[in-house]
Order: structure tokens, then sequence, then C-alpha cells
């Protein structure tokens, strides 16, 4: 598709991946609503970009829903929002892993980006086709962790990968009605969950990247965002955007 002047939506869009997705999509002419819980941040970009911005939780239903109504004619929506956790299975005198954190983690990075896939593709469906029957596309955001989860990382790598699981399915099921589903599984990259680590770590991680041997700029994911958007033949698809790296165990 052509993002001049189309609906584009990005949840969790106020920081990080999603911020420079919007970012990217508003300088290539798309109108712009970005949904965040950071109503200060998200306010400040779309008035930077001259975008929208609505204040949803991704887990809500009714918030999310005035979110996507807010979006107008909407062809393009991206779901970025996400939380992580690290606790071991079983820890040395702590016993078994609390179950609320899990729960919370599965929520927002699985359920939330259910809630954004069918409300988004929801409102595509009312879409005229293009003249290849194209009424909308949708990108998901899973992690190299849906695949190489490290120690720790069960909470969150089981989310990613259940966003993993669904790709294929949402994509035949919404094939009918001429909307893509494309899942992006970034690597490590420069975002707000890394911005507590002193420079020297930041920079180790990055090294473990085989090439190019530094941590992913949010821009990459962006303008592979983009890429999605304007290739029909991608879909059911999910992209590793990782440098090559493969995870070790911790």
């Amino acid at each position: 598709m052509n993002l001049r002047d189309i609906g584009a939506f990005v949840a969790g869009g106020a920081s990080g991946l999603g911020e420079a997705t919007a970012r990217e999509l508003a300088a290539r002419g798309a109108r712009v609503t970005v949904a965040d819980l950071n109503e200060e941040r998200g306010a400040a970009l779309t008035d930077e970009i001259g975008g929208t911005f609505a204040k949803a939780d991704v887990t809500d239903e009714a918030q999310l829903q005035a979110a996507v109504e807010a979006a107008g004619e909407l062809r393009l929506a991206v779901s970025c929002a996400g939380i992580g956790w690290a606790e071991r299975t079983v820890s040395k005198g702590a016993g078994p892993a609390a179950l609320a954190p899990f729960e919370a983690v599965v929520r927002v990075n699985l359920i939330g980006t259910f809630n954004v896939l069918r409300l988004a593709a929801a409102a595509m469906s009312g879409n005229e086709p293009d003249s290849e029957g194209e009424r909308g596309a949708v990108v998901m955001t899973a992690s190299i962790a849906a695949f190489d989860g490290q120690i720790g990382q069960t909470a969150y790598s089981a989310s990613k990968g259940g966003v993993v699981g669904l790709t294929l399915p949402a994509a035949r099921d919404l094939a009918r009605i001429g909307i893509r589903v494309c899942t992006i599984a970034p690597g490590l990259f420069d975002t707000p969950l890394l911005a507590g680590l002193a420079d020297e770590a930041r920079e180790a991680l990055g090294a473990q990247v085989p090439f190019p041997p530094r941590l992913g700029r949010p821009e990459e994911y962006a303008r592979l965002v983009c890429h999605i958007a304007g290739n029909r033949m991608l879909n059911g698809e999910t992209i590793r955007l990782d440098g090559a790296l493969r995870m070790p165990p911790k």
C-alpha cells in the first residue's frame, strides 16, 4: 500500500519501537494515531508529527475500541505495546515463580496484541478494497525471545511465542477480507527497556550481534514496518530482525 494519506494506528507508540514507527509513518505521509498509556509523551509526540493521540490500555476493550475509532479510516495497524519480567521458574529459597507477573506479561503482550489485531481488523473490514483486493495490514511485535528464550524469560518468551503462533492463523483467517498480518521479532534494540543499563553493558550486549555488532536502532524496525505495508506478498510471516543473533541460555 501507498502510505501517503492512509490512516495508521500505532499501539504503544509513545516510546521505543512504537515512537520510531509513528515518526516514520508520519514522515511518509500517513495520518498517524498513537495509542499509549503515557499521555504526556504521546501527546507531545503527536503534536510534533502532526498526528492524533488516544490514551488507551491495550488490554481494555472499551479504551482500545475508542482509540481505533479515533483513527478514522484505518489501513495499517502496528502493535508495539509490551512489558517484560524476569524470574526463574523455581528459585532457591524463594520457591516457585509468582503467578501474577506471568499473567500480567501474557495479558499485555499476547492478549493486548490480539485485542489490537481484532479491533483494527474489524475496522479495516469496512474499507473499500484497492485494485488487488487489499483492505489493510496489521504488523505485530514478537521478539527473538520467542525462539531463544533465556533463563528467567519464561513469561516474556511465552507471551512473544504466542504472538508468533498467532500470526499465520490470523493471516489465513483475514485473507478472505483482504487483510494481511505479519510479525516482526526484534533482537537486541536500543529501546527504553535497555535505557537503564550503563553504556559499557549496552555496548557488551551489542557486541554479541554477529553483524552489525551493535544494538538495533528503532528506526530500523520502523523501516521494516513500512516495507511490510508496501509488499503485498509478505503475509502470515514472522521476520527476525536481529543481525543473525541467537541468544545463549543466559
